[in-house]
Formats: structure tokens, C-alpha cells, sequence
């Protein structure tokens, strides 16, 4: 077993995650080869600020034209997919035939909701033959939607069908082709996967457990058990028993981290630990910080999405992105963007610890590179929180106005 101290546990974590000092224009080739490193991306949909899958590769390689990340996830020959992987998420294409097993397990894990329209075999048939006939289809084009009636042998509402696309895409019968805004639209996979990915066998669940565990610690540089299970969200045993099997054959060697009372694990390859000197701002969705007990025992910040928080209650804010600023997290900001106005607003900035101005000028400058990206002319502050003052402090000079 290896000893590692907590500070070489963030770097480490850190260096796995993709983060790089110097960011620059990103292209194709540099965000597939992030999405492959990652494994997964989340998706979610607020879009108070921007879509939250845009948001890891701008924090990690640097500003780049979000359609072509929609094009690798959408367009042939897509590199991309979209499956359940930690929540809804992107999913490098070489991943479908290891996903097929959750697939196959859908009656098992899927939400209750869905198993439970899942038995209603003559709307499921309906639905999937709508998606044959006509996909790419989003929920709200359903014709079966439109046509309500009460009582046995009846049509069903749309809910119900909405519900079946949603069995049929956790099953896999189904998948995302594309979307429009954020709506799915589905089709069948034969349509949409890649014909050489697509003829290739599904993993036996074993095998693709190891798969996901192997690539949940090269992700993560330095994980538990428990860390290497959540990253794809896998079962109890199964992540149990493909850790002992990689541990065997010496993939992953165990670890001792200081502070942590469960053993950690390291891939074979893991690079040494490296001061990156990167500052960035983290979706809340970001893989570096989704799981909170993990991030408050690697980097001590108490990360909580307040979204679903009385306004009255929120401590940070509604849409907070914690501030990365060398091998830690040291602030955090509540951001909108105001595309009217063309205005990046920040609510309210908060500092782990003392506020001091070059943490206020740090952050600064990573609204006025988020401001340049997104295209908003304009950034304001309001001196709301600890770390506010210094803010609009640090901003002044900026004039306001994001750095072309």
C-alpha cells in the first residue's frame, strides 16, 4: 500500500481531471480528447448561465465554439453518446457496448415510474413504432399525446407516452440522435450508433464493470471504493468485486491518504503528483466536485446545489461555481448571464477563508475569460458575500467590460 498526503491527493485528482495552466482556442481534437479522458460528461438543464455540459472543457483546456461539442455528440460519425452514465450524460462512443449491460438492466434500475409504464407492452410497442416510423421524434411530436380516452382499451396521455420514450432510450431500444434546444429527439440506434461500434458484442456485466472501474480511476486519480462506484454510478458488489479483480491483476494498487478512513486506489499509470498552478471555475455538475463527501474530504469546501433552496435560505446562492485556484478550492461565485443585457451578472462571491484581493483579482480574471466566452459585453458585480467587496474592487479597473 502507498502512502499519499492529502496535498498530493488533490494534485493528483486534479492532473486526472484534465486541468492544464495554460488554456488557449480548444478544436475538435482537443475536447474529444477530453471527453475520452473524463469518460462521462453531465448534462443538466438549467441554463442560467450556460448548459452545464459546455462548461468542463472551457474550465479545464479554455474557450472553444460549443456547436462543435454538439456536433461531436450529435453529428456523424459522432464520438459521443448520450446514456445514463453518472446522470444523463455524454459518454465517449467506444463506451456503448460496456453500457449495454445497464441496458439490459433497465427493469431493475431504471426509475420506478419507468419500470412501471414499462409493463403497459401495447403503449411501449405503440411509442417504438412511432420512433421506427418516424425518428428522429421528440415527446412533445407524439401523436399518441393527442389522443386521450378514458377507460379500458383506451388511448393513453402524453405523460404516459413521454414515459415510455423514457424506458425505451434506458433500455436502449432507443437513443438520442440529436437535440433541438434541449429536447431529445429519438430515433433507433441502428440509425444513430455507428455500424462498427454497434456490431460489436455488449460486455458481459463483469467485464464491463472492470471497464468502468479501470476508467472511473483513471478519471480520478485517487479514489475509494465508494468514489469509483459513483463516478458511473454502478452497484455495491459489482464495483466491489471489479476492484478486487483489478487489484489482482495489479491495475489498481491501494492507497493510504492522509485524513481519509477508507483505503483509496491508484491506477498503475497514475502520473505523479504536479503543482498545474491552474485557476478555473467548476460547473456545479463538474466531475471534479459531483460527489460532495468526496470533494469536502479532498478539498474541505461543503459543495451543495441550492437551485431547489427557498431564495431565502440559500447560503452561497442559486447557480454557485466554485472557484479551482492552484491544487484547491478557495472561493465561490453566483453567476448568471444576462443575454439581453449581454451582461455577466455575479451575484455574490464567498471566500474559503479569508477574502483578500489577489483572490478577489484571481477570480476576476476568470469572469472576464467566462464573459469573453459565452460573448457578454459587459460583466457587474454585486458586492453581496465575503469575497464581494474585493470583487467589484478587482473588476473596476476592467471597466466592466470582458477581455476581448
Amino acid at each position: 500500500m502507498i502512502e499519499v498526503s492529502l496535498a498530493d491527493a488533490r494534485r493528483i485528482a486534479i492532473a486526472a481531471q484534465g486541468f492544464v495552466a495554460q488554456r488557449s482556442q480548444v478544436g475538435r481534437d482537443e475536447l474529444l480528447a477530453l471527453a475520452r479522458r473524463l469518460g462521462v460528461i453531465q448534462i443538466d438543464s438549467v441554463n442560467v448561465l450556460v448548459r452545464s455540459h459546455y462548461l468542463p472543457a472551457f474550465s479545464r483546456i479554455g474557450a472553444y465554439e460549443p456547436a462543435v461539442l454538439d456536433a461531436l455528440s450529435h453529428e456523424a460519425p459522432r464520438a459521443l453518446f448520450e446514456y445514463w452514465g453518472h446522470e444523463a450524460s455524454l459518454l465517449p462512443i467506444e463506451l456503448y457496448p460496456a453500457m449495454r449491460f445497464r441496458m439490459d438492466r433497465a427493469h431493475l434500475d431504471a426509475w420506478r415510474g419507468v419500470r412501471a409504464v414499462a409493463r403497459k407492452k401495447r403503449l411501449v410497442a405503440d411509442v417504438l413504432a412511432i420512433v421506427r416510423e418516424r425518428g428522429p421524434i421528440a415527446g412533445s411530436e407524439l401523436e399518441l399525446g393527442k389522443r386521450r380516452k378514458r377507460g379500458r382499451g383506451g388511448w393513453w396521455g402524453w405523460s404516459e407516452a413521454k414515459t415510455a420514450l423514457e424506458w425505451l432510450f434506458w433500455s436502449g431500444q432507443i437513443t438520442c440522435a440529436r437535440r433541438r434546444g434541449f429536447e431529445r429527439l429519438y430515433d433507433l440506434p441502428e440509425r444513430v450508433i455507428p455500424p462498427a461500434i454497434a456490431a460489436q458484442p455488449a460486455l458481459d456485466p463483469e467485464a464491463a464493470r472492470e471497464l468502468l472501474v479501470e476508467r472511473s480511476a483513471r478519471a480520478m486519480g485517487v479514489a475509494t471504493e465508494t468514489d469509483l462506484r459513483d463516478y458511473y454510478r454502478l452497484d455495491v458488489a459489482g464495483t466491489r468485486a471489479a476492484v478486487a479483480a483489478l487489484v489482482e491483476r495489479g491495475v489498481l494498487e491501494r492507497a493510504e491518504v492522509e485524513g481519509w478512513a477508507k483505503p483509496a486506489y491508484v491506477h498503475r499509470e497514475l502520473a505523479p503528483a504536479t503543482s498545474l498552478g491552474t485557476t478555473a471555475l467548476l460547473s456545479p455538475f463538474d466531475s471534479l466536485i459531483w460527489m460532495r463527501e468526496r470533494t469536502e474530504r479532498l478539498f474541505g469546501m461543503r459543495v451543495r446545489l441550492e437551485i431547489y433552496t427557498p431564495a431565502h435560505k440559500r447560503v452561497h446562492g442559486y447557480y454557485v461555481l466554485p472557484m479551482l485556484h492552484g491544487d484547491t478550492l478557495v472561493a465561490r461565485v453566483d453567476l448568471k448571464a444576462d443575454r439581453a443585457a449581454k451582461t455577466l451578472r455575479a451575484h455574490a462571491a464567498h471566500a474559503e477563508g479569508r477574502p483578500t484581493s489577489k483572490l478577489a483579482a484571481a477570480m476576476a480574471g476568470e469572469l472576464a475569460r467566462m464573459a469573453s466566452w459565452l460573448g457578454l459585453a459587459h460583466i457587474q458585480v454585486t458586492p453581496s458575500g465575503d469575497l464581494g467587496p474585493a470583487l467589484v474592487r478587482a473588476m473596476t479597473p476592467r471597466k466592466s467590460r470582458a477581455r476581448s
